[in-house]
């Protein structure tokens, strides 16, 4: 069940509920840097279990287009913060495993998986005015019967009393491989060197950003997915998640990746 809904439509809500662990619904975090396999694995779990997806990449990478559509200059906090709170944006699932994401009523979904809108997304994501116009909007997303929070500070500031957090980690020469290979199927040109140092690139600057910096929280579980298959991640953070009681006994034998 993916969620839909309107960036800009959501209530203003109350974060004290979500800070104090008050949350409305469990909520299972996976944090890691891009091509980690955390977006795949998202997914699969929240089908799985039946609960909301949240896929916060997507709204920076959403907010990156903007940006960079309106010829904005990405280094200039202020005015993306303004862009942030005001840009319309819906997330909604036109077939099951089809969710598309809308920029003021335009399908963008293709569009924003290219290199150079995450390269924006990376730029301007970095910004803690902008991580702010957008916290409380993805907390408002932790409804019944739960939710599935992909990102990088997912575990660490969005949902810091989260149920399960799970960060998923893999080497850099094999996320840029993984990346290379998926646009190769999707008939998109690719450099394998130039990804290679975009990911790294991208790595420095969210691993290092004084807002939300990509770090597992104190109590996730790190997964290095390195040498797993799709397959074996999946199987361990369902795992995981049975342990913490997200997986009714009766049902594990029908998840599947």
């Amino acid at each position: 069940m993916l969620v839909c809904f309107s960036v800009d439509a959501l209530s203003s809500g109350n974060s004290d509920d979500v800070v104090t662990g008050m949350a409305s619904a469990p909520v299972l975090c996976i944090d890691g840097p891009s091509g980690s396999g955390k977006g795949t694995i998202s997914r699969a779990v929240a089908r799985t279990l039946g609960w909301h997806f949240l896929d916060s990449g997507a709204l920076y990478r959403v907010l990156g287009l903007a940006a960079v559509q309106q010829n904005l200059d990405l280094s200039d906090e202020m005015t993306l913060e303004v862009l942030a709170r005001e840009a319309h944006i819906r997330f909604f699932e036109r077939e099951i495993d089809d969710p598309r994401v809308l920029l003021n009523d335009v399908d963008v979904t293709e569009v924003i998986r290219t290199e150079a809108v995450a390269a924006a997304a990376s730029r301007v994501s970095v910004f803690a005015k902008v991580r702010a116009a957008l916290l409380q909007k993805q907390r408002d997303l932790c409804q019944p019967p739960g939710l599935v929070a992909d990102g990088r500070d997912m575990g660490t500031v969005v949902f810091p009393q989260a149920g399960l957090k799970i960060f998923l980690e893999a080497s850099v020469n094999e996320r840029a491989q993984r990346r290379y290979k998926q646009l190769l199927h999707n008939g998109n040109p690719a450099s394998l060197p130039d990804l290679l140092q975009d990911l790294a690139d991208r790595d420095f600057r969210d691993r290092t950003r004084a807002a939300s910096p990509l770090i597992p929280a104190d109590d996730a579980i790190v997964i290095d997915s390195t040498d797993m298959s799709i397959e074996s991640v999946f199987s361990t953070v369902l795992a995981h998640a049975k342990q913490r009681g997200f997986v009714p006994e009766l049902e594990t034998a029908r998840a599947s990746c």
